[in-house]
């Protein structure tokens, strides 16, 4: 398990004028981060949070009372401890236990980190620094997480097919 938080949403801005804060969500909707009561070690105390109608949240916190607070919280990650997450099914993760793992191919050649998870609609996307960085050309790669390309992964590495590294 990874030791550094995992990052649930992050504080984009003020709503009102009472200290609530408008959140872009980065799990899966608002009944997930209701489930979390404190954020960022304690920092954070959360005593509301509704789903803004547009993929978004609001929340209040203990710590916002004044729109002048919920101001200073903004560009704020909200943050959990891994452990405080619930388990995982088989061929389920969380981005965070993939992101700075070293990259592999299935014939064991070294290829990168993984630098990034995006999603753009079809599939969740790994982003890899190439190491060592090449003197011209692209310094990263993407690869889809699909059984073909990502062969699979633990707590070491991310094996991906030698057919989708980028040499």
């Amino acid at each position: 398990m990874s030791p550094k938080p995992v990052t649930l949403a992050a504080i984009i801005g003020a709503h009102g004028v009472a200290g609530e804060v408008r959140l872009k969500l980065f799990g899966e909707g608002v009944a997930t981060l209701a489930k979390h009561k404190s954020f960022n070690d304690g920092a954070l105390t959360l005593v509301k949070v509704r789903d803004d109608g547009k993929g978004g949240g609001i929340a209040r916190f203990a710590q916002s009372t004044t729109r002048a607070d919920a101001e200073r919280l903004r560009g704020t990650a909200l943050t959990v401890p891994r452990e405080a997450l619930p388990p995982l099914g088989e061929g389920e993760f969380y981005h965070a236990d993939l992101l700075g793992l070293p990259v592999v191919t299935d014939a064991g050649d070294a290829v990168g980190t993984v630098l990034a998870i995006e999603n753009f609609g079809a599939t969740d996307i790994i982003e890899i620094t190439l190491d060592p960085v090449p003197e011209k050309g692209p310094k990263t790669f993407m690869v889809p997480m699909i059984p073909a390309a990502v062969i699979g992964w633990g707590d070491k590495q991310l094996v991906i097919s030698a057919d989708f590294a980028d040499n």
